[in-house]
């Protein structure tokens, strides 16, 4: 290896160590997450294992961070996200983030018509979903529940109770959504300010 990938890997114990220490968290906590023994993790903060894609890639999970941030990529690298939209179900999706793990960010996009005469199939899953809408009409079905959300309006919900949403008329609708693990919630702060 170069002496600059040897420099590199050097680096990551430490890393990890104070993103370990900075988080709170044991060499236990961390090993039950993840899957690694404590000996290796041991091992990799004080440098003296290897770290390889197979280690790395739980320990970014664990601490929600990026892989760049565990190596020490360049802090000039171009921050911006630059988002490959999908298409699922007639739905167009763009994902806004690219943390691993946490939070994540996506903007949808239903075509008119799309979901206009189609029944709801209300699925659940683990996670917490909160939703904004950005234009159009928003059918939500929560449970036992069925109402529509216009532009401007804001649902959050336990993704454990079925859920659907489409279109609430022949018009297209955009909405912006965040999904968490189950527990993590978005949390909005603000501070009333009198006239």
């Amino acid at each position: 290896m170069s002496d600059d990938v040897d420099a590199v890997l050097a680096a990551v114990g430490p890393r990890l160590r104070d993103l370990r220490r900075r988080r709170g968290a044991t060499l236990t906590a961390v090993a039950e997450t993840t899957g690694i023994p404590i000996s290796t993790l041991s091992r990799l903060e004080s440098g003296r294992r290897k770290p390889g894609l197979e280690l790395l890639l739980p320990l970014a999970r664990a601490y929600q961070v990026p892989i760049d941030e565990l190596v020490g990529a360049p802090a000039d690298l171009d921050p911006r996200v630059y988002p490959k939209p999908f298409t699922r179900n007639g739905m167009t999706v763009v994902p806004l983030t690219r943390k691993p793990g946490g939070l994540q960010a996506f903007k949808h996009i239903l075509p008119a018509g799309l979901t206009a005469g189609r029944e709801p199939d209300p699925r659940s899953h683990e996670g917490y979903h909160w939703l904004y809408v950005l234009n159009g009409r928003l059918r939500v079905v929560l449970g036992d529940r069925d109402f529509v959300l216009t532009a401007g309006e804001v649902a959050e919900f336990d993704t454990h109770l079925p859920h659907w949403f489409g279109n609430a008329d022949e018009r297209p609708v955009e909405f912006l959504s965040i999904l968490g693990p189950q527990g993590e919630r978005v949390h909005i702060k603000a501070r009333y300010r009198p006239d």
